[in-house]
Order: C-alpha cells, then structure tokens, then sequence
C-alpha cells in the first residue's frame, strides 16, 4: 500500500504546501499591483471618460460640456453606461490576464479574489 501522498510523483506533502504558500503569496502581491493600477475607457469618441481601479471601483467619469443636452439626456445616460460597462470589461480582462501569470493558467484560482 502506497504511503500518503509518496506515490505523486515524487512530491511530497512539504514541497507541495511550499508551492502552494508561495503561489498564495504570489497571488496576494499581484493583487495589491492590481489595485494600483487604473485603466481609462471612453464612449462617444471620447465624450465620456471613466477611470477605473484594478479593484473595479469607479475612481472618475468627465463628461464633455457639449454632450450635455437637457432635451437628449438618454444619449448621455447611454454614453455614460456604455464607458462604464467597458471599464469594467477591460478591468476583468486586467486582472484574469494577471493572475493567470501566477497561477500559471490553472483555471479559476485567482476568481473571486477582487
């Protein structure tokens, strides 16, 4: 009968708590880079900027004076939706491009951490 976890390979229990401490420890890193980071998307040619943190929080929308029509408000409400839902879009992409850099591609280890 094999020992414990003797028969993976070779790897024992303590090489694999050390991988999987410092990969936690990789991902922790990576995830306070992440919330440094901000990216800027626009809508309308530029009329709406957001900027968005690596955490997904919204840090500034601008708004450019000319778009700014009280009798076509709904125009405004669709350019401001549509930067945000880019931001949010590309911030996602940031972070899963990122963290799959730690985790090496090992499907969903980094989900649910920001």
């Amino acid at each position: 009968m094999a020992k414990g976890f003797g028969g993976m390979g070779g790897m024992n229990m303590n090489s694999l708590m050390k991988q999987a401490q410092k990969m936690q420890k990789q991902m922790v890193e990576m995830q306070e880079a992440l919330n440094e980071k901000t990216l800027e998307m626009t809508s309308g040619g530029g009329a709406v900027k957001i900027v968005i943190s690596g955490k997904k929080e919204i840090q500034s929308i601008k708004i450019d004076p000319e778009v700014v029509d009280p009798d076509d408000v709904e125009m405004l409400e669709d350019l401001i939706l549509s930067a945000v839902n880019e931001a949010i879009r590309q911030a996602e992409e940031m972070c899963n491009a990122e963290m799959s850099k730690v985790t090496g591609g090992l499907g969903g280890l980094g989900n649910g951490l920001f």
